[in-house]
């Protein structure tokens, strides 16, 4: 009986030895799938996070083109304003200039125009208007 009890007492020790490692494979298992589960909430916010992203990345762009065309239209009209405030510019030297003109002649008008009835003259309204005058109004029904 000597040898029957030496190897019950081997075969009770393997088994604990067997129930213990089973014990710790069974806390890791928990472990693993506890973490299973983090990581497939993880991929699927990650899922989510980048199709957002690429929306995001989709709504830039056609932003993006958008802008593009609003930028071409200014630059457009930028060069327009330029050309018409440039255009202005000349128009006015020279309407100056035909003032400037006017008042240098008109000293030499005004005697003859009060010659003819005191300072007012009977002639028709065309007749009392200066050059410039005249050319301002051709400029401005040009515009029109």
């Amino acid at each position: 009986m000597g040898f029957s009890l030496v190897l019950e007492i081997l075969v009770a020790g393997l088994l604990v030895v067997t129930i213990s490692y089973t014990v710790m494979l069974n806390r890791r298992l928990r472990t693993m799938r506890q973490d299973k589960l983090a990581l497939e909430k993880l991929a699927t916010k990650f899922v989510d996070s980048t199709m957002r992203a690429e929306e995001s990345i989709t709504r830039l762009k056609a932003t993006a083109d958008e802008l593009k065309e609003r930028i071409d239209r200014a630059q457009g009209l930028r060069d327009d304003l330029a050309f018409l405030t440039e255009r202005g510019g000349s128009a006015a030297d020279r309407l100056e200039s035909l003032v400037r003109v006017a008042r240098k002649e008109a000293p030499a008008e005004q005697p003859h125009a009060s010659a003819k009835g005191g300072g007012r003259s009977s002639a028709p309204a065309d007749d009392a208007k200066s050059d410039a005058e005249r050319e301002l109004i051709k400029a401005l029904r040009a515009a029109r």
